[in-house]
């Protein structure tokens, strides 16, 4: 069976999934250091890639040429922003992934690469410029998941920054031009690569901080990062039972 892989930024976004695995191993690999092992009958691969798209991009392109995954988890934390109902805890599965300020900046402002006329994906009927699709089948089975056990998950669009907001003008900015709920650093780059690959791609992400006033204090890293790792567990729990429909039993503590 094919693997399914997991890759995050950092350390701390993939602790406790590391934990999870049985007959777990460590291998470096690409100029990439990530874990093998299994959970249940699930081989799964844990990898940390670094911040930013560009070792997002690496690492996706790296665990996908040696596993050829059935399925790439993209997950760590994300910035809320104003209006879009979330709270830090709370988590989100991307619909769509946008990579947000790629583009130019001319005499009228700020403009998308569909004004460039420079697809970042252009392939077998396809083609996609700034905004990236996702899997759909595997977010509405996130969302069953999270409906059945009774854990707050909203689905929307995410988008990806290389300069994140750290004043709620930005953010409203950003808000206004892609109708996002959240930002981050990495999703569009996972995104993007499984897009060209043909690799299935679900995202999940926990809120740490809402896009306001830059303030770590008001941030809650650990919480976030905790909460989506243990939806992720629970989602590839699902994914090793012979059925699709999850079973009745205890809820858990997610």
């Amino acid at each position: 069976m094919k693997p399914i892989v997991i890759i995050a930024a950092v350390k701390q976004e993939v602790e406790l999934l590391e934990k999870a695995l049985e007959h777990s191993g460590r291998v470096k690999s690409g100029g990439f250091e990530y874990v093998e092992g299994t959970i249940g009958n699930l081989r799964v691969v844990v990898c940390a890639g670094g911040v930013g798209k560009v070792n997002a991009a690496a690492a996706t392109a790296v665990m996908i040429d040696r596993y050829q995954p059935q399925l790439v988890i993209n997950t760590g934390c994300a910035g809320a922003y104003a209006g879009s109902g979330l709270s830090i805890g709370n988590l989100i599965v991307a619909s769509e992934e946008v990579l947000a300020d790629d583009g130019v900046a001319v005499a009228e402002g700020w403009k998308d690469l569909s004004y460039m006329k420079l697809p970042t994906v252009e392939q077998g009927g396809l083609t996609c410029y700034n905004v990236l699709p996702l899997s759909r089948h595997a977010a509405e089975k996130a969302m069953q998941l999270a409906d059945y056990y009774g854990v707050f998950l909203m689905r929307g669009r995410s988008a990806t920054v290389s300069t994140c907001s750290g004043t709620p003008e930005h953010g409203a900015e950003l808000v206004w031009r892609w109708n996002a709920l959240i930002e981050n650093m990495e999703g569009g780059a996972v995104a993007q690569v499984c897009l060209r690959c043909a690799v299935d791609c679900l995202e999940i992400r926990g809120i740490s901080n809402l896009v306001e006033e830059r303030d770590l204090k008001k941030w809650d890293i650990p919480r976030a990062v905790e909460a989506a790792q243990r939806f992720v567990l629970k989602y590839l729990e699902e994914m090793d039972r012979p059925d699709s429909a999850p079973v009745r039993k205890a809820t858990p503590e997610l």
